[in-house]
């Protein structure tokens, strides 16, 4: 059986590798993500077609940004699709305008903190404020909350510090950067196990390379099913 905890990053070339993995996968996954490497791989209309037709969960990992009434219409367009989350920059005033465009949706708007493929130097080149990585991801997490975001995008190893705020109540936190014990860091930095992440309070877990470039896909989500939830 599946676990909705587990969200499969489908970070496949196009629609047809997309399907072929939802097939191996089968009903030992009921959440997926489509990212920007798939959008002009027909990203949409694999996200309809698991949805609609496989009754698949799908999150959108757009991570929008822009002036607000760019990010409004483009949340509005894309909230018609019926899908359950989505991605923007985590700038209060691009989370407020989000919220505008799914009003009267069921569609989720997850605020991104920092990036789990940067670490201080990388912010340092971004002219990012001085401070502590951690210390800035709760910041803009706390400051996301305050904007209206349903959820935030963080690393497991700060999820934890996210689910003490008291404005982190009822909303979800949402890592990246999950792999399980032995695999290869690939290109994150800020890195736990899948038990390690649900321990410290995330409430979904994402997770690519580790499953489609197993041997077995289906076998390896499974044991990070089986994972989660010895935790």
């Amino acid at each position: 059986m599946s676990d909705d905890r587990l969200i499969v990053a489908m970070d496949v070339h196009n629609i047809v590798a997309g399907l072929d993995l939802a097939t191996k996968l089968g009903d030992a996954v009921s959440f997926y993500k489509i990212g920007l490497g798939m959008l002009t791989g027909g990203g949409l209309a694999l996200a309809n077609e698991l949805k609609q037709e496989h009754g698949k969960r799908i999150f959108l990992d757009m991570k929008f940004f822009d002036i607000g009434a760019t990010v409004e219409a483009a949340v509005r367009g894309i909230a018609q699709y019926d899908l359950d989350f989505l991605t923007v920059h985590g700038d209060p005033h691009v989370i407020r305008a989000a919220k505008e465009g799914a009003a009267g949706s069921n569609l989720k708007i997850l605020a991104v903190t920092i990036l789990t493929s940067l670490d201080r130097e990388d912010l340092d080149r971004s002219m990012y404020k001085a401070g502590d990585v951690q210390d800035l991801v709760v910041e803009r997490a706390g400051r996301a909350f305050d904007a209206g975001a349903d959820g935030v995008i963080a690393s497991p190893q700060e999820s934890g510090l996210i689910r003490a705020l008291p404005e982190s109540a009822g909303r979800l936190i949402v890592t990246p950067g999950v792999r399980p014990a032995g695999a290869d860091a690939g290109d994150q930095k800020r890195i736990t196990t899948p038990a390690d992440a649900i321990k410290n309070g995330s409430d979904h877990i994402v997770v690519g390379r580790p499953i489609w470039k197993a041997a077995d896909p289906r076998a390896a989500a499974q044991a990070i099913v089986a994972e989660m939830q010895s935790a």
